[in-house]
């Protein structure tokens, strides 16, 4: 079948993967299998370049642990080499803990997100390498040897993943999508996409038959009707991936859309109806087939609360002593730059809705919250008082915060139980006095010294999804969580976003 090559716009769009070529109206309607699949076939590269990046990564990371392990620590270069061999059987193991295929499905899928997997997975090819090792001449591993390349060539694989994830990103340009629906999650997407260029995501235009939702978007509208209009705009946009929100469509036209982005080669992402109160920890069931959406359980199990506890009890002590000097250091520039305490002390609103005295250091005039009220007219956001330049704050203040150096004598809060390493934003009383209904959920765990607030964007997120967000996270808590959340502090305090 013939088709001409890409022309004008769609030819110089962003992207580095090469797009397909534009069919003709008549070529590209949904009965000409053909012609879909000319299109499918132009998709395949973005994925397959991928899964071989991450292949690679993961190859040097077991063969740089296994060196570390064998060849060093052990002193062994022969049994090493022996140990090479068993390289292709390590992706047969990762393949099969599904360690290729998630950054097809999940859009925000992350190195981090694997490593409960890889962990699983470098445990067992451990045991299998040990097996093997002892049918080898040299002998079989000492297990001793065992332990540290489980160990190495984890935290190895992670590294060169993070790497492989972000070279690729940078040679194939952002995966463009399409939004399709009717209802506010578009919009709120959209919006987000545009703020997170982590995610590596482009959005080229929306699908949408009403008015108002296509206003509130700052995308080009394709189309009007996702099915008759979604070939040719997945063909001239060269589209990678439809987000949809199905909240009009019935069962008959999402699955009649889902057929058709399957024949198209296009990925699909839904947002469910209640978008808003779901969460990663959703668990997909089925009953004779029919599909359920498991919740977490509203209780906390108290063994999950006192593992959270001693994780915060370990990583408070050791901050606080390691960081000693450092808090030396800002409180003597504290002190010689302006007069007042060093420490700033605010009530804060914590657990339960008890009141607890929340520690920083000092950043702001003395006189700072007596000026607060008066500053409330100039705040961009209605929920709380956030301010490009808040004249209330201090030369080294203003270098604190930068840094994040000021939340630093919260991990004292957090040694004394008033707050924890990682939870909801700790509000003052007259934020938390807008919080009614499902909002007041945040209050059932420990207000923490950072969260997804801190991570995802801090002031460049509104208060009312700054709620959102914490509503999420105490509903969908896990200890995996936390520590995924922490990990990613540390980057997103050097890249500084949303400092005010």
């Amino acid at each position: 079948m013939s088709a001409s090559r890409l022309d004008g716009q769609a030819a110089q769009a962003p992207g580095r993967i090469p797009g397909p070529r534009v069919l003709r109206p008549e070529q590209a309607t949904a009965g000409s299998a053909s012609a879909l699949e000319v299109v499918a076939r132009r998709y395949a590269p973005r994925d397959a370049a991928v899964r071989r990046m991450l292949a690679v990564a993961d190859v040097g990371g077991i063969a740089l642990g296994l060196f570390v392990a064998i060849a060093v620590a052990a002193g062994r270069p022969t049994q090493f080499v022996w140990t090479l061999l068993t390289l292709p059987l390590w992706i047969v193991v990762f393949k099969a803990y599904g360690l290729y295929d998630r950054d097809l499905k999940r859009i925000s899928h992350t190195s981090l997100d694997d490593v409960p997997w890889l962990f699983h997975a470098v445990l067992v090819g451990s045991l299998l390498l040990f097996a093997y090792s002892k049918a080898t001449p040299p002998g079989a591993v000492p297990v001793s040897a065992l332990a540290l390349f489980a160990a190495t060539g984890t935290i190895a694989v992670v590294g060169l993943r993070a790497l492989a994830r972000r070279v690729a990103r940078r040679a194939l340009g952002p995966e463009r999508v399409l939004l399709i629906g009717e209802a506010e999650p578009v919009a709120v997407v959209a919006r987000k996409i545009r703020m997170h260029p982590e995610y590596g995501l482009e959005a080229v235009g929306l699908i949408s038959r009403s008015p108002s939702v296509a206003s509130g978007v700052t995308l080009p509208l394709l189309g009007r009707r996702a099915g008759p209009d979604l070939p040719q705009v997945v063909a001239h946009n060269r589209v990678e991936r439809v987000l949809v929100s199905h909240d009009d469509l019935a069962e008959g036209e999402l699955l009649d859309l889902l057929h058709r982005c399957r024949r198209l080669g296009v990925k699909v992402s839904v947002l469910p109806r209640p978008f808003d109160a779901m969460g990663p920890s959703v668990e997909v069931d089925d009953v004779e087939g029919v599909t359920v959406l498991g919740i977490n359980p509203p209780v906390l199990a108290r063994s999950s609360r006192l593992l959270k506890r001693a994780m915060d009890l370990a990583g408070a002590a050791a901050a606080l002593l390691l960081l000693a000097p450092l808090f030396l250091l800002v409180a003597v520039a504290i002190k010689l730059d302006s007069r007042g305490p060093v420490l700033f002390r605010q009530r804060r609103i914590g657990r339960a809705g008890r009141e607890f005295r929340l520690l920083k250091f000092r950043t702001m005039v003395p006189d700072a919250e007596q000026r607060h009220n008066g500053l409330l007219s100039q705040s961009l956001d209605p929920g709380w008082l956030m301010l490009e330049h808040d004249p209330r704050v201090t030369r080294v203040g203003r270098v604190v915060r930068h840094w994040s150096l000021d939340e630093l004598p919260q991990l004292w809060n957090v040694l004394r139980g008033e707050m924890s390493l990682v939870g909801p934003r700790p509000l003052i009383e007259s934020e938390d006095r807008q919080l009614v209904g499902w909002r007041r959920s945040r209050v059932d765990l420990t207000p923490g010294l950072t969260g997804l607030w801190q991570v995802l964007g801090r002031t460049n997120i509104p208060f009312e999804e700054m709620i959102k967000l914490d509503y999420l996270y105490v509903t969908n808590w896990s200890l995996w969580t936390d520590v995924r959340l922490f990990l990613r502090t540390f980057p997103s305090v050097l890249s500084r976003r949303g400092v005010n």
